[in-house]
Order: structure tokens, then sequence, then C-alpha cells
């Protein structure tokens, strides 16, 4: 049984486009800050032929190398010349540039002062000035919403602009709206260029993040969490989609994880033959298998002391801290000592963050670049980094690795090569949802290319 990919509406106007794409079939891309290649994986799978992606981190580019040997990768900082310039050198033959650069400083627009002309926003700068050197037809820039929140969004579609050369639309979009099993939101920058005569593609998704919730009701011995849909029909067709394990469009996560609930805690094999595991059962899990061999890697399962399992225990689905009972509040439940200790016997507030476990019929929430971060919905663990990839939409094809070489070299995070592919996955834009924006991208530049070759024929 193959899954269909969730539905993709387009608003878009009619447009003239004066310069052809490379190939109508194989549109290029260049993606800068690349991380593990989340943003490429979805454009490759929209059929864009992926030149290059360039990231600091060694052991990200390690990873978009096993996945990409296709593309050139440029590992290094893009404010260094040599590297700046080799970006330029492949970008320049790129269609599409992509990326999401860090931006730190959002807080001057309250003193009259430009993002861009931030020192800490160097690499955002450094986004803008290869855009600027290369004039894609079009480009993606992605980030966190709260460039948004602090009232930039102008600024940066002013900046990306160029002077009138693009036509830029931001707008906020939500990953679970895209057949993702989390909802991650992101600020995207969509652009073409002003001589296609055409605005940028508009994305629209499920609507299934305005329809569904999950509350949490107090009214038994023991607190739960249910969905609550809203009694609407898009609502009532959201839940129905939740509710169906062959509906690809609308994904819980044991829609996506369901397969792998047997892994075991605290195993030491990386990689599993896949004829060990169940069959897939949902749809989603049929097109997360698609294209893998006859292994899958990243399945290691940390090991997990005995105070986590009986907070584990005491905890509902999709339930988290505030839903522990007062003795689990205690720092040392078994008298086994781990961790910092706060001096108080208790949790402290930072642990809080870490118990929290997923509803099987709902999404996950977002993820972030730690093992700790969610707890499985059935068994007492936390999850492998196969699982953190399957709720950011990584094919089971897609494996995380890290650069060989030992010790802290320049660009590494600390941490460790286990926690450096959470990272990598945590920081990662899920292909699905890179897909539907490239999706859409790629229908505005052929449906210009379209209007530009009848044009030549009518004259």
């Amino acid at each position: 049984m193959k899954k269909k990919a969730p539905s993709l509406q387009i608003i878009r106007q009619p447009r003239r486009a004066t310069r052809a794409p490379s190939s109508v079939a194989r549109l290029s891309v260049v993606d800068l800050f690349a991380g593990a290649g989340g943003i490429s994986e979805g454009f490759r799978q929209a059929g864009f032929s992926i030149l290059a992606g360039s990231d600091n981190d060694p052991d990200a580019a390690a990873t978009y190398a096993r996945n990409f040997p296709e593309a050139s990768v440029i590992t290094g900082d893009i404010r260094k010349r040599n590297i700046k310039q080799k970006i330029l050198e492949v970008a320049r033959h790129a269609d599409v540039l992509v990326g999401g650069p860090p931006c730190q400083a959002y807080s001057q627009v309250r003193n009259h002062a430009r993002l861009i002309d931030d020192p800490r926003n160097s690499l955002y700068r450094e986004f803008v000035d290869v855009l600027r050197q290369t004039l894609p037809m079009a480009f993606v820039m992605e980030n966190v919403t709260g460039m948004d929140q602090m009232g930039v969004r102008e600024q940066i579609a002013s900046d990306l602009a160029l002077d009138g050369a693009y036509e830029v639309t931001p707008q906020v979009v939500d990953a679970a709206d895209f057949g993702v099993p989390q909802t991650r939101k992101r600020l995207l920058f969509l652009g073409i260029r002003r001589s296609l005569h055409v605005q940028p593609p508009v994305l629209k998704g499920t609507g299934a993040t305005d329809c569904v919730a999950l509350a949490r009701f107090t009214n038994t011995r023991r607190p739960r969490y249910q969905l609550v849909i809203q009694n609407h029909l898009l609502s009532l067709r959201i839940g129905d989609a939740l509710r169906n394990p062959d509906d690809a469009t609308v994904v819980t996560a044991a829609d996506a994880l369901s397969d792998l609930a047997g892994l075991p805690v605290g195993n030491r094999v990386d990689c599993v033959p896949i004829i060990d595991l169940p069959m897939p059962t949902t749809a989603y899990q049929h097109l997360m298998r698609d294209g893998a061999t006859d292994t899958i890697s990243n399945v290691q399962v940390p090991r997990i002391n005995r105070d986590t399992v009986l907070r584990l225990e005491g905890i509902p689905q999709g339930g988290n801290h505030r839903d522990l009972a007062d003795d689990l509040l205690e720092r040392y439940i078994t008298g086994q000592k781990w961790g910092q200790d706060n001096g108080t016997g208790r949790l402290s507030r930072r642990h809080f963050y870490a118990y929290r476990r997923l509803h099987p019929g709902m999404w996950a929430w977002t993820l972030n670049t730690k093992a700790d971060s969610v707890y499985h919905y059935s068994v007492a663990r936390a999850l492998s980094v196969r699982e953190f990839a399957r709720l950011q939409s990584f094919p089971d094809r897609f494996e995380f690795t890290t650069d060989p070489c030992k010790g802290m070299i320049p660009g590494r995070h600390d941490g460790g090569p286990a926690h450096s592919r959470y990272r990598q996955v945590g920081n990662a834009v899920p292909p699905l949802l890179a897909r539907a924006i490239a999706q859409a991208v790629k229908a505005a530049i052929e449906s210009a290319h379209e209007r530009e070759h009848l044009s030549a024929k009518a004259g």
C-alpha cells in the first residue's frame, strides 16, 4: 500500500517569464545553513537537482554528504572568504536558493535599527548577500516565528526584495498541516524574480492545527488527555483523517511510530535488518519505508534509570510533569543518585521539560535537540534518533551520522556523537514541509516558463 502525500493548494497569479529554467524537469537548488539536509530532502522529493549544501557543523555536513552524494558539500563558516567563494561559484548555477540563517537579534526594531545592520545577524546578512550576487529565479528563507513576533517581518521582506528585484511573500506555516506528525511553526519568505511577473505562491495545508487540540481532564482519579475537535465540517474531516491509518494527510504519533515500539532500551546496535521489524501498518509508515534498503539505521534507544521509569509510569499519554503525584516529584525516588542535585530534595524547574509523553492519537509537539525532550506514548522509554526522524518526516533511508574525526574540531557542537545526531534531527526543517514548499515554487517557475513559451509561439 502506498500513501498519498498531503494535498497542497497553491494560490498564484498569471506571470510572464524572461528567463527559462535550466530544465523544466530538473530545477536546481543550493542550500545554505543546510544542517543535515531537511530542506534539501524535501526539494529532492519534489524533483529538484541538489547542487550543494553548506554548513559550519562538520557532523551535520557529514550527514549531508552521506545522503546527498550527488551534491557538493561545503563545510565551514560562510563569513570566511574561501568558503564564501566556493558557495558563490556553485550558487551562480542554481535556479533556487534556500536556507535558514540563524538570526539572533530581534529587539533592535524597537530602536528603529535595521535587522541586517546588527552584527549579531551576520549570517542573515550573508544569505542576503549571496542572493544579491547570484540572483536565482526564486529563493526560500525560513526561520523561527520569533522573528515575526518582534515585528521585523517587513524589514526582512524589504531586505530580501533587493530594491525591487524580487517579489517577496512572508507567511507562517505549521508542519502538522502538511502531513508531518509534529507541530512545528516556521516563518517563510518566498521570493520570485520580478521579471517572472508573478506573486510568490502562498501555501495552504490541511488546516488541522486550527481544528484539533489536546485537552487535560482532571475529573477522574488520574488526569487524562483527550483530543477535542471543533464541530464543523472541516474539523470533522480532520478528525476522520486522524483516526484513519490509511490517510497520510494528518498523521498521529502512533501512525508514525507504532512499528518501532519494540526497539529495546539501551541497545548498542544502531542498525537493524528491516525483516526484523514489524510490517508497516499505516500509510505514513509505508511512506517512510519507501526507498529503504534491507536495513534501518539510527535505532539505538538511550538507557533509562529507574526513577525516570517510575515517573513515566505515573504520566498519562499526552501528559507532562503536572501529572506527577507528589511522591514522584522527589529528586531521588529509589535512592540512586544521578544528575545534578539542587539541594532541595525535589525536582527543579529545569527537569520539568523532560517529562512529557506523546499522545498516540495526536501529532507530537515541537521537538528540540535533546533525547529526553519526548518519551514514548506506550513504552516507558525515550525515542531513538530514527523515531525522532520519523516525527520530523525524514524517510528511513536517510541516515544520520557524524564526522569521523575525534575531539572538538572547528564548528563542532559539544556533547558527543549521540547528542549530535539528535541535534541534527531536532534542528531540521521537516522534509514533507520542505517538499510542499518546493512543489509550490516549482509550479510557479514552470508556469512562468510555459507562459514565456506560449508568448514566443504567438509572437
